[in-house]
C-alpha cells in the first residue's frame, strides 16, 4: 500500500519554504556601481555582492518508516542534485539495523545504491540503527566494524574551503560491557577517548573561519538525554569560538535552539517514520540547505517534493501528466440502481492510464453511512503505461439503509507515477459512485409534506443525469419557483448549458432564458428599460417556453420578452443542474444561494399569450418530463414525482427542508 504520510506539500509548506529562502536572500550591501542601461530616468539598481558563497545539504533519518521511505530518499537525492550543493551530510540511521550481519549488509547496499545517485560527495554520521546488533553471534561492539568497513569512520573531520566538518559518534555505549542504548545514563556519555580527539581537532581547526559539528543524538535536549555529559562537549565548542552550528537527527522532527551563539539544529526525516503529517510542527520529509558566507550561515528546510527540474516540464510531459488530472475518473457501465430493500450488488470499474509512465493506483471505498458496506476495504494496483485495469466493487446494504443516509458512497483515489525514476504524486481524488433510485414503494412516494430545496451558494445543487431527462426535440417548458438570498454575479437557476441545451439564469437579478437551436443560442430577457427583477427574499415564478417558433420568458405569470427561434436543440451529455451550471467537464459551477420549489420540465409549450396565473403546486401529466416538488429527501436523492424516476442527486449541502413554499403575495 502507498505510504499516505508522504504527499506533495500543502500551501502552508510552500509558505514555510518561501520564508526560509527569503531569509537566505535578505537585502545586503552591494558593490559599488550598478547595472548598465541606455534608459534614462529609471531607478538605479545595485550590483549583487561578490563575496564567496557555497552550500551544503543535510539529510535526516531514513529508518523506522515503511519500505517506501527509500523512494522518499531517492527523490531527495534527485532534488538535491538540482540544487547542486558542494556536498551532502547525513545525521545517522541510514539502515533499519537491529539485526544480524546477514540482514544488515543488504540494507547497507540499498542505502549506498540510492546515495550513489548524488552528483557530489556525501559524508555519513553513525546512528543507533546503523550500529545496534540483535540476534545470535553479536560482536562485542555490535555493527561498529560493519559500519566502518562499509560507510566510514565513527568519528572524523575534514576541511572544505574555509570550513571544518567534525563528525562525532553518540552511540559508544557502556565501555564496561559493550551494551548500547540511548536512555540509561551509562549509555549516553561521550568517552574520554573521543573527547580527547575532539580537543585535538578543535585545536587543529582553530584558525578556520567556520566549524560545523554533526551527531546523531541531540543530547542537548536535556529532557530526553538525562545525565549525559553533553555539557562538557558544549563547553569545548563554545570555547573554540568558531563553531557555528551543530546538527543532529534521531527524534524524527525538526527542533531548533541556540546556546552561547551556537545554533543547534535537529532534522526531521528523509524517508523515516513520522508521528504526524504536520509540517508546521516539524513533522515532514525534508532536507536542509545551508548557505555559507564569510560572515555566517543561513539554513533553509525544503520538504521533499518541492524542488522541481524546469527542464523536465516539457510540453510533451506536461500534456501527458495533465491527462491524469483533467477530467480523469473511473469508467462504469452504469450507475448502481438502489431501492429501499436489503441488497447486494457488484459494480465493475475500468481505470485507464493515459500517460506514458507506470501508474500506481490505490482505491479506498467509503461507505455513505451505517448499514451500507462497500468493499474490498482497499485496492492497490499498478497500471502500465497506456494500459487499463478492470476491478469490481461489492455493495452490501441493510434493509432501509438508503433512507438513513444523506450522501452517495465514494472512492478515495491516490495516484502516483514513476517518471524517470522519480515518484510523482498526483492530486488525490474523491469520486462519488454513481447511483440512482430504482423502484420506490408507492407508500414512500405518497408521503408528501410542505418543503423546499435549500442551497447555500457554496457548492450546493441538485443533479439529474442527462439520460433521465427525456426531453425530445420540439416545444418544451421549464419552470419553477425561486427565492434567492443573493442575486449578485452569475446565478444559474435551472441549467444544462455548455454551448448546447438550455438554461434559466437570474444573474444580478435579471432573469434570462437561453436555448441552443440550430447551432446558436436563442436568448430572451426583459428589455433594458424594464424594471423586472428577481429580488432577494421574495418568491418568484419563472417559466421559459419554446413553442417551435419563438422563445418566451414569463416572470410571475407575465410575459417579459419573446425572441423568434427555430431549429433542432443541440444536445449534450452533461447533467441538468438545479442551482448550478455545468462546466466543460460536467461539473457544477456558479452556485445559486436561496430556496427553490416546484421545478417542472414539460415536453409541450404550456403557456401562451401575455399572462397566466402561476400554480403554487405543479401537477404531473403525460407531458411532464421532470417534477421536483422538493417536499422531501430520500437518502441522497430529491424525489421526482413525474413517474419517470428522474430523481435528483443532492450535491454538497443541498437539502430539502420542511417549510411553506411560494406565496406570491
Amino acid at each position: 500500500m502507498l505510504d499516505r504520510r508522504f504527499r506533495p506539500p500543502d500551501a502552508l509548506e510552500w509558505i514555510i519554504v518561501s520564508v526560509l529562502l527569503g531569509l537566505a536572500a535578505a537585502p545586503i550591501d552591494a558593490q559599488e556601481g550598478g547595472v548598465e542601461t541606455n534608459r534614462e530616468g529609471a531607478r538605479p539598481l545595485a550590483l549583487p555582492r561578490g563575496d564567496d558563497v557555497w552550500h551544503f545539504a543535510l539529510f535526516g533519518d531514513r529508518t523506522s518508516g515503511q519500505p517506501e521511505g527509500v523512494d522518499v530518499l531517492r527523490q531527495a537525492v534527485g532534488e538535491v542534485n538540482l540544487l547542486d550543493p558542494d556536498l551532502v551530510m547525513t545525521v545517522g540511521d541510514l539502515v533499519q539495523g537491529y539485526n544480524t550481519t546477514e540482514q544488515w549488509l543488504p540494507e547497507m547496499e540499498e542505502y549506498r545504491e540510492v546515495m550513489s545517485g548524488l552528483r557530489m560527495s556525501w559524508y555519513p554520521v553513525a546512528g543507533n540503527h546503523d550500529v545496534y546488533y540483535q540476534g545470535e553471534g553479536r560482536p562485542e561492539k555490535g555493527h561498529e566494524q560493519n559500519y566502518e568497513r562499509h560507510f566510514g569512520p565513527l568519528w572524523y573531520w575534514f576541511r572544505h574551503k574555509d570550513s571544518a566538518f567534525i563528525i562525532l559518534y553518540t552511540d559508544e555505549g557502556d565501555p564496561t560491557d559493550g551494551s548500547k542504548g540511548f536512555q540509561a545514563e551509562r549509555h549516553i556519555q561521550m568517552s574520554p577517548t573521543q573527547l580527547a580527539w575532539l580537543d585535538e581537532t578543535l585545536e587543529r581547526t582553530r584558525s578556520i573561519r567556520h566549524v560545523f559539528v554533526f551527531v546523531h543524538h541531540p543530547r542537548w535536549i536535556d529532557s530526553t538525554y538525562v545525565g549525559s555529559n553533553w555539557d562538557e562537549v558544549h563547553t569545548r565548542l563554545r570555547e573554540a569560538g568558531n563553531v557555528r552550528a551543530v546538527f543532529a537527527g534521531h527524534i524524527h522532527r525538526l527542533d531548533y535552539r541556540t546556546q552561547d551563539g551556537i545554533e543547534y539544529v535537529t532534522l526531521g526525516t528523509t524517508g523515516g517514520s513520522k508521528s504526524y503529517q504536520f509540517p508546521a510542527a516539524g513533522y515532514l520529509h525534508h532536507f536542509d540547505i545551508v548557505t555559507v558566507r564569510p560572515e555566517g550561515i543561513r539554513i533553509a528546510t525544503l520538504p521533499v517534493g518541492v524542488t522541481l527540474d524546469p527542464r523536465a516540464i516539457t510540453p510533451e510531459r506536461q500534456r501527458d501528466l495533465t491527462r491524469l488530472v483533467a477530467g480523469w475518473a473511473p469508467m462504469v457501465a452504469g450507475p448502481i440502481a438502489v431501492d429501499l430493500s436489503a441488497e447486494e450488488r457488484s459494480l465493475p470499474l475500468s481505470l485507464s492510464n493515459p500517460t506514458a509512465y507506470p501508474l500506481e493506483i490505490t482505491l479506498v471505498p467509503r461507505s455513505p453511512g451505517p448499514g451500507w458496506w462497500i468493499g474490498p476495504d482497499h485496492l492497490h494496483e499498478i497500471i502500465p503505461a497506456g494500459g487499463k485495469l478492470a476491478v469490481e466493487l461489492h455493495s452490501v446494504r441493510d434493509l432501509g439503509a438508503l433512507a438513513r443516509i444523506d450522501r452517495a458512497p465514494s472512492l478515495e483515489i491516490e495516484r502516483a507515477l514513476q517518471v524517470d525514476g522519480v515518484r510523482v504524486i498526483a492530486p488525490p481524488l474523491r469520486w462519488e459512485l454513481p447511483i440512482e433510485v430504482g423502484s420506490i414503494p408507492a407508500e414512500e412516494l405518497a408521503t408528501i409534506r410542505p418543503g423546499v430545496l435549500h442551497l447555500d451558494g457554496d457548492g450546493d445543487a441538485v443533479s439529474i443525469a442527462s439520460a433521465r431527462v427525456d426531453l425530445p426535440d420540439g416545444p418544451f417548458t421549464i419552470e419553477g419557483w425561486v427565492r434567492p438570498t443573493s442575486v449578485a454575479g452569475r446565478r444559474p437557476f435551472i441549467a444544462k448549458t455548455e454551448n448546447s441545451e438550455f438554461a434559466i439564469f437570474i444573474s444580478n437579478g435579471i432573469p434570462g432564458f437561453s436555448v441552443h437551436l440550430g447551432g446558436a443560442y436563442a436568448h430572451v430577457e426583459p428589455a433594458a428599460s424594464s424594471e423586472v427583477r428577481v429580488e432577494p427574499g421574495r418568491w418568484t415564478h419563472l417559466a421559459a417556453v419554446f413553442d417551435g417558433e419563438e422563445v418566451r420568458l414569463y416572470v410571475d405569470g407575465e410575459s417579459v420578452g419573446t425572441t423568434a427561434a427555430r431549429g433542432v436543440r443541440t444536445r449534450n451529455g452533461w447533467p441538468l443542474f438545479i442551482g448550478a451550471d455545468p462546466n466543460g467537464r460536467g461539473e457544477p459551477v456558479d452556485f445559486l444561494a436561496g430556496d427553490v420549489d416546484e421545478v417542472r420540465i414539460s415536453r409541450v409549450a404550456r403557456y401562451r399569450g401575455t399572462k397566466f396565473h402561476p400554480p403554487l403546486g405543479h401537477r404531473t401529466d403525460a407531458d411532464t418530463v421532470l417534477l421536483l416538488p422538493f417536499d422531501r429527501d430520500l437518502g441522497p436523492f430529491a424525489i421526482d414525482r413525474s413517474g419517470r424516476t428522474a430523481h435528483g442527486s443532492r450535491v454538497g449541502d443541498a437539502r430539502c427542508i420542511p417549510g411553506v413554499g411560494p406565496d406570491p403575495r
